[in-house]
C-alpha cells in the first residue's frame, strides 16, 4: 500500500491525526499506535493517534513514506505520503 492520507482539522493541529481507513496496512497503523474507530453515523472506520500531524510525518519519514502534497480543505489539513514499493 504505497499510498497514505493524513488529516486533522485546523483547531485541532495538536492532535488527534487521522491517519487511515479501514482498508490501511495494520502494521503502519500498529506502528503509529493508532486506534481503528467508527463515528456514529459512519459507516466506516477511520484511524486515528493522539499525536500532532508534525509527529505522525516525522514518524512515516522514518519507515519511508515521503509527502507528495498537501492541501487545507476547509477546516482540514490534508497530506498526502508515498512510500516506494520494494
Amino acid at each position: 500500500m504505497p499510498y497514505m492520507f493524513v488529516s486533522t482539522q485546523i483547531r485541532l493541529e495538536n492532535g488527534p491525526t487521522n491517519v487511515g481507513d479501514e482498508f490501511s496496512d495494520p502494521v503502519v497503523m500498529n506502528y503509529l499506535g493508532a486506534r481503528k474507530t467508527t463515528m456514529l453515523g459512519n459507516n466506516f472506520s477511520e484511524y486515528h493517534v493522539d499525536d500532532p500531524p508534525r509527529l505522525v510525518l516525522d514518524k512515516l519519514e522514518k519507515i519511508g513514506f515521503r509527502v507528495v502534497s498537501m492541501t487545507g480543505v476547509g477546516q482540514t489539513l490534508v497530506w498526502c505520503l508515498h512510500k516506494e514499493l520494494e
